[in-house]
């Protein structure tokens, strides 16, 4: 199934930047060739589902490995049956309205 999810990681115990820990997780979503796009308070992720949960579940993973001791991610999931979407997609259906006001 395929699935849209919009990510937010976490990590506690690592002091006031998570900049770098932000940046395992990109280079996670990256070799798991999923498509992303950080923005700025989250990671939007698309991609088979059990491809997108493994890099989640790796991410936990790593940053605790790394020093994290607790880590909370914020996730909004999205599957549709009907067709394939992508997020590329639903920004461009959007535009295409700004477009033709």
């Amino acid at each position: 199934m395929y699935v849209l999810m919009d990510i937010m990681v976490s990590p506690g115990g690592v002091g006031t930047s998570v900049s770098p820990y932000v940046a395992m997780c990109q280079k996670i979503f990256e070799d798991a060739g999923l498509t992303h796009t950080m923005h700025g308070y989250g990671t939007n992720v698309e991609g088979e589902w059990e491809d997108v949960m493994a890099a989640v579940k790796r991410c936990h993973e790593d940053l605790h490995a790394a020093g994290a001791v607790r880590i909370t991610s914020h996730m909004k999931v999205g599957t549709r049956v009907d067709r394939k979407q992508t997020m590329a997609d639903k920004v461009s259906s959007v535009q295409d309205k700004l477009d033709s006001r």
